[in-house]
């Protein structure tokens, strides 16, 4: 019997006391900016928790309108529009 891969809490920060609106979208969420809304926190993280199985995905910050790359990534692709995207791997 194969076991089963259960998805994980994945929490993902972002620090920008400035921002009024910050989401989470990737190849998780088909890049829905509307789907993963963070919430700021009283210290000016935004943070969004994303529910993900086991894999690699890749994913940006949606900063009150512009793609931004996290800057806590280590591991970054090029995308389709010649910029990068973070790279995550859940295991």
């Amino acid at each position: 019997m194969a076991a089963v891969t259960r998805a994980k809490a994945v929490e993902f920060k972002f620090y920008s006391p400035q921002a009024k609106k910050v989401s989470l979208a990737g190849s998780f969420n088909n890049w829905d900016v509307k789907s993963g809304l963070a919430k700021k926190d009283s210290k000016g993280n935004w943070i969004a928790k994303a529910s993900l199985k086991p894999g690699r995905y890749e994913y940006k910050f949606f900063v009150d309108g512009s793609w931004t790359n996290d800057p806590r990534c280590t591991s970054c692709v090029t995308n389709n529009f010649g910029t990068q995207n973070c790279v995550i791997e859940v295991k």
